[in-house]
């Protein structure tokens, strides 16, 4: 039986991959946060789901995660890791508060390189495990190619996974793991909700940024609402990727494609800088 472990699953893509695998009769190994979403989720979906109790910037907590999982593999490598969990922090990097900046970082990079670092013996590489080398696949994002304003934390964070990608993928060839991105744009998901309830923080409130960021967050809540790609498609690509012989190195499900991804990547960055200034009226006066 093949089986993965999948970061965050309580939500969203993590949540969406978790049943899809299951279903197909592949063993997950979900991490959660608490234990009321673990006796949630192990009602949800029975006895090929364990739930893992670990938050991703604990490293004592993830590395007893990978025994639990080295323990019911009994020998055999692990199929796939997909680094899912993450966090989003928004706000003007000019009076980004460091604090902020460093959980963004500590969540999304540290988290995803702990993790990763846990389960590579899994992987394939202990040679005292038997089996194929797994696959390891990180999600990235649209904004770890293109960076929107007052979102420069988050992209921050999914371009040095890209990075961090990258480098895992060609060391990892010495043990045949391979290592994939993929980097999505809007997904419906419950992080719509809570960014609509989210209020400004003090720092863009009291700021010339103010009104800029007021519209550039009502343009990306308009756009998910009416862009946003179910998690469930994210979820067969997942699935696609670990069932194919020679996967492309990355993968961008992005919604309205043509205009959230091939154009930004096109045009002359001075171009594009105009484009969204003009729109969220971030030209000096």
């Amino acid at each position: 039986m093949n089986s993965v472990v999948i970061t965050g699953v309580s939500t969203g893509i993590g949540h969406a991959a978790a049943k899809l695998f299951i279903s197909k009769g592949i063993k997950v190994f979900g991490s959660i946060r608490n234990q009321n979403d673990a006796v949630r989720l192990q009602e949800e979906f029975g006895s090929l789901y364990t739930p893992l109790i670990f938050d991703v910037t604990d490293e004592e907590k993830i590395h007893a995660a990978a025994q639990i999982v080295r323990e019911q593999l009994q020998g055999e490598t692990l199929w796939g890791l997909i680094n899912n969990a993450g966090i989003v922090v928004s706000g003007a990097m000019m009076n980004m508060p460091l604090k902020d900046l460093r959980n963004q970082l500590e969540v999304n990079v540290f988290g995803q390189v702990m993790v990763t670092q846990a389960f590579i013996p899994l992987l394939g590489a202990d040679k005292s495990l038997t089996g194929a080398p797994g696959k390891i696949i990180n999600i990235s994002s649209v904004a770890g190619k293109v960076t929107y304003p007052f979102m420069g934390p988050y992209s921050m964070s999914k371009h040095a996974i890209e990075a961090f990608s990258e480098a895992l993928r060609r060391e990892l060839m010495i043990f045949g793991i391979d290592v994939i991105i993929v980097g999505p744009g809007a997904i419906q998901s419950q992080i719509w909700d809570k960014a609509r309830d989210q209020t400004v923080t003090p720092e863009l409130q009291n700021s010339i940024y103010k009104q800029p960021a007021a519209d550039f967050k009502d343009y990306m809540l308009a756009n998910a609402k009416k862009n946003a790609l179910p998690a469930e498609d994210v979820a067969a690509l997942l699935l696609g990727i670990l069932q194919a012989k020679n996967p492309q190195v990355r993968y961008a499900p992005v919604p309205n494609k043509l205009i959230n991804w091939t154009i930004p990547n096109l045009l002359p960055r001075r171009w594009i800088d105009r484009i969204i200034a003009k729109k969220f009226g971030l030209l000096k006066k």
